[in-house]
């Protein structure tokens, strides 16, 4: 009679451990979630369209946080941002204009520094419009959607034309949904 006892306290011994043990791996899950989304990667959604063809509506991507502690920004990054207009909105466009340069769009063309962009990754022909000259302040970037028919960045933006470098959040690495595709 003892020995049922006794084995009946080892089978409750060993399930409170198990239950621990779980406790354990769950906590831990949801730690290291928290910290690599916190510090290392943003998931983003795309609303619209004004990415387009690069990434469509619907879509998600994955941007990388640290990217940018180690090297800055490129022309042609795709980056997360925070909206100049309304910051607890989170942007999706193109590097175009780098920090001392200068952005003109003539008859629908983009220059750098009067030298003429060459854009594959734009969905169609830009309208043909003529904008700025834009100087693109230090620790800044001026920022375009592919679709640039239909993008609201920065040549629409009301409170400024450019994204501060602080108000960066990530380089987008890759889209995950709903099909994998590289983007760096």
């Amino acid at each position: 009679m003892e020995n049922n006892g006794s084995i009946g306290n080892e089978n409750k011994s060993n399930v409170k451990k198990e239950i621990i043990s779980w406790i354990k791996y769950i906590l831990s899950a949801l730690i290291i979630s928290f910290l690599l989304t916190k510090f290392v990667i943003l998931n983003a959604y795309i609303p619209t369209g004004s990415m387009e063809d690069t990434i469509m509506p619907g879509d998600r991507v994955f941007a990388s946080r640290i990217h940018y502690f180690f090297t800055e920004p490129k022309r042609g990054d795709i980056i997360v941002f925070k909206y100049p207009d309304d910051e607890s909105i989170n942007y999706v466009k193109r590097v175009i204009g780098l920090p001392g340069e200068k952005v003109e769009i003539r008859n629908g063309e983009v220059y750098i520094n009067d030298v003429k962009l060459d854009e594959p990754y734009i969905k169609e022909e830009m309208s043909k419009e003529d904008l700025g000259p834009y100087q693109v302040p230090e620790d800044s970037y001026f920022v375009m959607g592919d679709n640039r028919n239909n993008s609201n960045d920065s040549r629409r933006w009301l409170t400024t034309n450019y994204v501060h470098k602080s108000k960066i959040l990530g380089k987008v690495a890759f889209q995950y949904f709903p099909k994998f595709k590289w983007l760096w």
